[in-house]
């Protein structure tokens, strides 16, 4: 598996990104109403824009891993975490190789820490 790290980080990379059209990307609720103060839909997609901006330029940290499958970065007073979880097709069991696009299904999520 070691030799296909770098592989794994540049399909995670896609999906940060938002290049992976595969892929799927969840915010918890409590991460999405956190940033978005009052609920409102216009704050909800403003507070989704932002965090997704964040992410995209996110530069890893070496105790992030290798695979760039995490991270976590603040948005004004709030940490905001991600990761990044490989899925069969069927999104029912884990992928049996995170570097096979075509058996792979990424999810990242976008959740505050105490979500983890």
């Amino acid at each position: 598996m070691t030799d296909s790290i770098p592989r794994i980080a540049a399909l995670n990379d896609r999906i940060r990104l938002g290049l992976d059209s595969n892929a799927r990307t969840v915010i918890t609720a409590t991460c999405l109403a956190t940033l978005s103060g009052d609920g409102r839909a216009v704050s909800e997609a403003l507070a989704q824009a932002q965090v997704l901006g964040a992410i995209r330029r996110y530069a890893f940290k070496p105790e992030d891993g290798a695979e760039r499958a995490r991270g976590e970065f603040s948005i004004g007073d709030t940490i905001v975490r991600f990761k990044i979880d490989y899925y069969d097709l069927s999104l029912e069991w884990g992928s049996e190789d995170p570097a096979d696009l075509a058996a792979t299904i990424r999810v990242m999520t976008i959740m505050l820490p105490a979500d983890d």
